[in-house]
Order: structure tokens, then C-alpha cells, then sequence
């Protein structure tokens, strides 16, 4: 049949060519590492849902972000525990909350990493709903001011962005004018814009934040799963209202919303690998089915290629070791490669 003109295996031959002509890479400073802290002192309690990652005091935490800024890792995803809820979610925005101990304490002694804060209620309240509830539903714009008052905390704290995870109508601009009014304008909002309602969050729930919900769910305010022009919606209005970067959430299982969005909007644009995605992962690697960290790295270069800009995976520092490993073992080869072509041609 003739010698095909183009042997797209050429490029292949070698991991040195792959890498020259690999479309998609993975930046560990693109990645962004979820948080989990507690109140006391020493704490470090692996979370059993999500092994290798944990509970951690603020003296725990600041360890552990300062061993992941050296890996490369550039921002942390913060989560709290409080030692008391209510049905006010008061313990959410005190100032001395344990989300604000633990901004002040990174600032501190991590300044250069970059402190994002969740801001929702469901942590602090009793019922493990995102506001206030009025007969069995949750009251959007009565919860607007609940949400501010947090997003405002944190701000005050010393964070570096804040990302608004509740779903509520107007939570974005509510928090935008509030912060503008209050001398905070340069503040980023990282919108979790299209936030599905998902099975997936259950092992963040149950174990990581200990919020199960004790009654209904939360399909009134995140979205369905089976919507994406709705989706598309729900970021646009975001932008309008004042948005930074817009997230969509889970990720492997939408990665379609993902790519649209970013065809779309051409925003800076998050992927939240969830909980449920890396125990899935983690599950079938402790059995034997899969190798972690290829699949790891597989799963990960799948959002990017998909549009992520920004990830945020509880894979993050073990994704940033393995990709220091392979980025000193790929230069070893390549020049070992080189080394062969040369001693060929001799």
C-alpha cells in the first residue's frame, strides 16, 4: 500500500518526543489542596472516607500547608469543623471561628500561600442546611445576609480569596457589595457556579465536615444533574453579579459542563474533584483494580484537557510528588536517550 505520509506514531517513539508535543500538562501551582480544621492543639485524625488526608488543629495545619507550598502547591481550599452549632450558624462567622484562627495563623507563618475560604453554613448549623430553614425550605434571601456576614469574616481574617459554595440566588453580588462597601473591592470570588446536587459529596459530609443533613436534601438549591443549559445560566449570572473565577463541581462526572464552559465563558475556570471521585479512586487501588497514581494523574489531566484551569483535589500533595518523580526520572531518560543517539551515530 505505500509508505503512509503520516505516522502520527513518529512522535511517540520516546518519552522526550511525547513530551514535546503534549498538549495538556498538569501544573502543581494550578492544583488546589482541600483543608479540613478542627479546634484544639496536635490534632492530626485521618479522615477514614478519605485516607491520607485529615482533621487537622491550626498548629496540625499550618505544618501541612507549609509542607505542601514546598511541593509547589500555591493554594488551600479551607474547611472548618466548630467546636458548636446552631441554627444561626454563629460559630461561622465569629471572629474566632476556627476558619478565622486558621486564616490568620496561615497568613502568619505561610504568607505567600494563597488561603481560600469555603463560605456556607452548612458546617455550623445544627440541621446541616446551607441557611436559614422557613417551613422545611431554605430561605434564600433571608440566608444572603447570613452567607455576607460569613464571606465578610473571612475577609476581615486575612483570606486571600473567598469561594461562596451554598447555590443561593444573589449570594455572588450580596457578598460583592458588601465587600466593596466594607474596603475589601480587591477581594476575589471563586463562584461555585454550577454546583450539581450530588452522591458524590457524601463522603465530605458524613466524615469530612461532619454535616449530614438531618432532614431533606439539597436539591432545591443545587442543580440537577441532568442540566447543562441551566448550568450555563447559573454561570453567566455569577460573572454578571461580580465573579472572579466560577468552579464547576464534581468534576470527573461533568467533565461535558466543564468543556462548555470554558468554550463558553473564557473565564478562569475551577474543577473541584470531589470526595467521592477520589474515594472511588482510592477504593479500587487499596483492591487491587487500578493503580492509584496512574490513575490519579490519568483522572487529572482529563479536567485539564477538558478546560480546567484550576483543580481542586485532595490528590494534590501526592499529585505534586508524583509529578516532581517523573519530571527527574522523565530528564534522566531523555538524556540517557540522548546520550544512546549519540553513542549510534559514532
Amino acid at each position: 500500500m505505500g509508505y503512509p505520509a503520516q505516522r502520527l506514531r513518529r512522535l511517540r517513539k520516546s518519552e522526550a518526543l511525547r513530551g514535546l508535543v503534549r498538549e495538556n500538562e498538569l501544573s502543581v501551582g494550578k492544583l488546589i489542596l482541600p483543608v479540613f480544621v478542627v479546634p484544639g492543639t496536635s490534632v492530626r485524625r485521618e479522615i477514614d472516607a478519605l485516607p491520607e488526608t485529615y482533621h487537622l488543629s491550626v498548629d496540625c495545619l499550618v505544618e501541612d500547608a507549609s509542607e505542601a507550598f514546598d511541593l509547589g502547591i500555591s493554594a488551600v481550599l479551607l474547611f472548618g469543623l466548630p467546636e458548636k452549632k446552631d441554627d444561626q450558624a454563629s460559630s461561622g462567622w465569629s471572629r474566632d471561628g476556627i476558619v478565622q484562627q486558621a486564616v490568620r495563623a496561615l497568613k502568619r507563618e505561610v504568607p505567600e500561600l494563597v488561603v481560600i475560604t469555603d463560605v456556607c453554613a452548612c458546617e455550623y448549623t445544627t440541621h446541616g442546611h446551607c441557611g436559614f430553614i422557613r417551613n422545611g425550605y431554605l430561605d434564600n434571601d433571608a440566608s444572603l445576609e447570613l452567607l455576607t456576614r460569613i464571606a465578610l469574616s473571612h475577609a476581615e481574617a486575612g483570606a486571600d480569596m473567598v469561594a461562596p459554595a451554598a447555590m443561593l440566588d444573589g449570594q455572588i453580588a450580596a457578598m460583592r457589595h458588601a465587600f466593596d462597601a466594607e474596603g475589601f473591592e480587591s477581594l476575589p470570588i471563586m463562584a461555585y457556579a454550577a454546583k450539581f446536587a450530588s452522591k458524590l459529596y457524601d463522603p465530605f459530609f458524613k466524615e469530612g465536615t461532619q454535616s449530614p443533613l438531618l432532614f431533606g436534601d439539597k436539591r432545591t438549591h443545587q442543580m440537577d444533574c441532568a442540566n447543562v443549559d441551566e448550568a450555563m445560566r447559573e454561570i453567566a449570572l455569577d460573572i454578571e453579579e461580580g465573579a472572579d473565577i466560577v468552579m464547576v463541581k464534581p468534576a470527573l462526572f461533568y467533565l461535558d459542563v466543564v468543556a462548555r464552559a470554558k468554550q463558553e465563558f473564557h473565564m478562569p475556570l475551577a474543577a473541584y474533584n470531589v470526595s467521592g471521585e477520589y474515594a472511588m479512586i482510592d477504593a479500587a487501588a487499596r483492591l487491587g483494580r487500578l493503580d492509584r497514581d496512574a490513575i490519579m494523574l490519568e483522572a487529572l489531566i482529563a479536567m485539564k484537557r477538558a478546560g480546567a484551569d484550576l483543580i481542586i483535589t485532595y490528590f494534590a500533595k501526592r499529585a505534586a510528588q508524583v509529578l516532581r518523580e517523573s519530571e527527574l526520572t522523565g530528564y534522566a531518560r531523555a538524556v540517557r536517550e540522548l546520550a544512546d543517539e549519540v553513542l549510534a551515530m559514532k
